[in-house]
């Protein structure tokens, strides 16, 4: 026995030395290099390519939505997770940095071989953040097979409808958007932001580009109404003659090959007499301060950015690289064009400012497209909202009456405890249901930290103040009492019924939910009593019809029906133009977004169609629980169908359809969706609710998440309070009808007698 345990104590010794070399060695302990990114297609292939090159540590790459990613980064890298290296477009840096989410990037730039516009894009404070890989900016794509000569400038781009096909546009680009509209302003002598952070879209340079825009509308140049799809869809169908955009339109016209284009640099405007100076995008390489502080890293930075890759990416996927000493394909027009057009650029700004800048400056511009407000009122108007977005943060304010008005409640509670404690009864319930309290335990827990705690940080988030740009003066827990509070209940000092002020929009989210259960609870119950009846055949295929609208993930029925009220293009202008074809009419189509009235009407239509299915199932279900002989004694009685309806069957599903009511409620007051991508608050904001009006002030303007958490506490309590009062007139009515029922019992015994 013990030679045995001899010749294992050996075996013993070379499993602990193999494990200790396998799981504490320095090779073991490395960390991969975790990158991140947002690249598609081509570009993503070709990073691929360029990494699996890299003969340093293990690379761990991530693919991440374009939309979803700022917002992923900076939660993980300030958890202490995430990425060590990233890439993102340059305007973004400032973001980061206010949320300490990158640090310098030291010696993973060389600078001696970029451009001047990049490295100054990628820079903070005079220290590089970012290693530029490539630079875009829109330009001007022509369809060869309309145009054969390039406009000599914009103005001339006029005298191409009278050679355009009918319902041909000479022109078309995203014309209500900021981005693009600032080529404009800088061809005029203007600009977005001052170097100090000012509001600069207003003056004459940023009106006579206005007015510019609004003559060539004038002249049936541009399309209207359009964003990037629609741009998209004009120039693929070759609907468009002309348009303005970047280099990612050439994906998505890869698989026309009907289609024949080439891309020449933005003509010059004869009456500011210069070419518009479009924003210039820079993406680079952008290291998180745990990344910035790994070699490996660093060297990896260096690679992605290296003339190997630069060649790499202009191979694979045709982009525009940011180092001057590799020299484009002789023969690709495409990439010339674009390098020619970054020529005559200006550098996005990186500053926090401009992230205030883009939300006041498109409903400028979209105002001013409308015809609702001249230049220099809307830009005035923007210029207001821009600078009461960039207030300074509030002074912080006493914790004293906070830590006072906590501990008196703590007190209350354990005096409540303490009383009920002592109360014999008490301690026998509790003694009699621990059994029954370890069942639910984990439930318990459950729901405590997933649905309490949120509801807690959330009330506690609301007592502090300040945004972004001023995290590195009082940081996120600036204290300020209920000063967020007072503001949104004072509309920020200015009037309480101007629009955007809490009472405005409260007043529009009660009138939205009232109006989508009323239709909801309409057209549900109509429908559930039409499906009810037994003699009607197919009922199967029409309930599983009429469930798809409430099957359909809510965005993507949004979405469409969006599409549909497109003014030029949708579903019901191409209605308008059949009923005129038709029956000879002259009806003119809508521009369902230009007012409050047709705005409002969309977002309602498009929840209406999303919300009666829920309540057709609740009354289907319902209603099969009705007794049919009961009714069938009404009948006897003589009782009419409509009175059979009024006076029996709803009264009977009533108690079924209240919680139902009362969930399609919260749900309509808080249905962020159908408001967010059908209008997105047009006409100026004022079809927005509480809930996008929340997510605004959280995710636009500049990330105010105490006075956004303020709005969301002030839902809950106004859903809370409106959910007791509906709980407190049942309990009445259930007493009354209780009442009533004993009095009728005591009455017919009085009678009896």
């Amino acid at each position: 026995m013990k030679s045995r345990q001899r010749r294992r104590l050996p075996a013993l010794w070379v499993f602990c030395a193999l494990f200790v070399v396998v799981f504490f060695s320095p090779a073991a302990r490395a960390e991969p290099i975790r990158l991140w990114h947002a690249q598609r297609g081509d570009e993503q292939k070709a990073l691929e390519e360029i990494v699996a090159r890299f003969e340093g540590e293990r690379v761990e790459l991530l693919a991440l939505p374009t939309d979803g990613f700022k917002s992923k980064i900076s939660a993980a890298v300030q958890f202490g997770e995430g990425p060590d290296l990233f890439l993102d477009a340059h305007n973004r840096l400032g973001d980061y940095d206010g949320r300490k989410v990158i640090a310098p990037v030291g010696d993973a730039l060389d600078g001696s071989a970029f451009a001047g516009p990049t490295l100054a894009a990628v820079s903070l404070r005079g220290e590089p953040y970012g290693v530029p890989i490539t630079q875009k900016s829109v330009a001007l794509y022509v369809n060869t097979d309309l145009v054969k000569e390039i406009p000599a400038d914009f103005e001339s781009i006029a005298e191409l409808a009278k050679a355009l096909p009918a319902g041909v546009v000479p022109l078309a680009y995203n014309s209500q958007s900021t981005y693009y509209h600032a080529g404009f302003v800088h061809a005029f002598g203007g600009l977005m932001l001052t170097p100090d952070d000012a509001f600069a879209f207003v003056g004459p340079a940023a009106e006579r580009s206005l007015d510019f825009v609004l003559g060539l509308r004038a002249k049936k140049v541009v399309a209207e109404d359009t964003d990037v799809a629609v741009v998209t869809n004009l120039f693929r169908s070759g609907k468009a003659a002309l348009a303005i955009d970047g280099p990612w339109l050439s994906t998505s016209l890869a698989e026309t090959r009907a289609l024949h284009y080439r891309v020449v640099p933005l003509p010059p405007i004869r009456a500011a007499g210069k070419p518009p100076q479009p924003y210039l995008g820079v993406e680079a390489v952008m290291l998180t301060p745990r990344g910035a502080a790994r070699p490996e890293v660093r060297a990896l930075a260096r690679l992605l950015a290296s003339p190997e890759a630069t060649k790499i990416r202009l191979e694979r996927a045709r982009t525009l690289p940011a180092r001057i000493d590799v020299p484009l394909p002789p023969e690709d027009a495409f990439l010339a064009a674009f390098a020619e057009q970054a020529k005559n650029t200006v550098a996005m700004p990186s500053s926090l400012a401009m992230d205030a800048v883009w939300e006041p400056a498109d409903r400028a511009i979209r105002k001013v497209l409308r015809g609702d407000a001249l230049p220099e009122s809307a830009l005035s108007e923007a210029k207001r909202r821009f600078d009461d977005v960039r207030r300074p943060a509030p002074p912080p304010a006493s914790r004293t009456p906070g830590l006072v008005v906590f501990g008196a409640l703590l007190l209350l509670g354990a005096f409540s405890l303490v009383r009920r404690a002592k109360d014999p009864e008490f301690r026998k319930d509790v003694k009699r249901s621990l059994p029954a309290y370890a069942y639910v335990t984990h439930a318990v827990i459950a729901v405590g930290v997933l649905v309490v705690l949120p509801l807690v940080i959330g009330a506690l988030t609301s007592l502090l103040g300040g945004s972004i740009q001023n995290l590195r003066e009082v940081g996120w827990h600036n204290y300020v009492g209920l000063h967020n509070f007072v503001q949104i209940l004072t509309a920020r000092g200015g009037s309480l019924f101007a629009t955007g002020s809490f009472y405005v929009v409260l007043l529009v989210t009660v009138l939205w939910t009232v109006l989508n259960v009323f239709f909801h609870v309409t057209i549900g119950v109509a429908l559930a009593l039409l499906l009810s009846r037994p003699m009607l055949r197919l009922r199967a295929l029409y309930r599983v019809l009429l469930i798809i609208p409430w099957a359909v993930p809510s965005y993507v029925t949004a979405l469409a029906w969006k599409g549909m009220f497109h003014r030029q293009f949708g579903a019901v202008t191409g209605l308008v133009h059949a009923l005129n074809e038709t029956f000879g009419t002259s009806l003119e189509p809508i521009s369902w977004f230009a007012s409050f009235s047709t705005a409002f009407a969309a977002n309602v239509a498009t929840n209406v169609w999303l919300g009666f299915p829920f309540m057709m199932v609740v009354t289907i279900g319902a209603l099969t629980a009705v007794p049919a002989d009961v009714l069938e004694a009404a009948k006897v009685d003589g009782a009419s169908p409509w009175q059979r309806l009024w006076l029996v069957t709803l009264p009977m599903i009533r108690p079924s359809l209240l919680p139902a009511v009362t969930m399609g409620a919260v749900w309509t007051f808080n249905m962020f969706n159908v408001v967010f991508l059908v209008s997105g608050g047009e006409p100026d904001g004022t079809t927005e609710i509480l809930v996008t009006e929340a997510y605004r002030w959280a995710f636009t303007r500049n990330a105010q998440y105490g006075y956004a958490a303020a709005y969301a506490v002030l839902i809950f309590l106004l859903l809370f309070g409106r959910t007791r009062i509906s709980d407190w007139l049942a309990e009445r009515r259930e007493a009354r009808e209780k009442e009533a029922s004993a009095a009728a019992s005591v009455k017919a015994a009085g009678g009896a007698a």
